[in-house]
């Protein structure tokens, strides 16, 4: 199965890639945030003014344009499908479990304080491991699981202060 990535520019509209897709695209990187672009003879110039490499949103400017993008990947998608949602457990000072699972690692301790991003613990579900990740800077108040624990939907893992 090839990798799919469907993409929203500006909340309102949608397109879907493959990763063969996205690899064909003719581009030269100009610096770290810089493109040049060939699309159909025609020429852009991209470039990178935000990006949050965790929610996967991005603005980018295009020629004079300014697009809002948020890219989800596969295992987005399928979270998406299931009805279930990763957004939410950022959102709040618990950490739940986004979908039934096990507790491969359990990566802090309680008092550890963690930065935006760090990675917390690593479920596995449906053969596939899914890393939880730190929602904003803080101290780990409360760790409810251990490596080994099987998990269900919701159930809280970790509570943040």
């Amino acid at each position: 199965m090839e990798k799919l990535y469907r993409v929203k520019v500006n909340n309102e509209f949608e397109f879907e890639f493959t990763h063969d897709q996205i690899n064909d695209l003719d581009t030269q990187k100009i610096s770290e945030e810089k493109y040049h672009l060939l699309h159909e003879d025609r020429s852009f110039k991209a470039e990178m003014t935000n990006a949050s490499f965790l929610t996967r949103q991005y603005n980018v400017k295009i020629n004079a344009n300014s697009y809002k993008v948020a890219i989800s990947n596969e295992l987005d998608l399928l979270i998406e499908e299931m009805g279930l949602s990763l957004g939410n457990a950022q959102l709040l000072n618990d950490i739940k479990a986004p979908m039934p699972g096990l507790i491969l690692e359990v990566n802090v301790a309680e008092g550890s304080e963690v930065k935006e991003g760090d990675y917390l613990v690593v479920l596995e579900a449906m053969k596939m491991e899914n890393t939880l990740a730190a929602p904003r800077d803080g101290v780990v108040k409360a760790i409810s699981v251990g490596k080994g624990d099987t998990v269900e939907k919701n159930q809280l893992l970790i509570e943040m202060e």
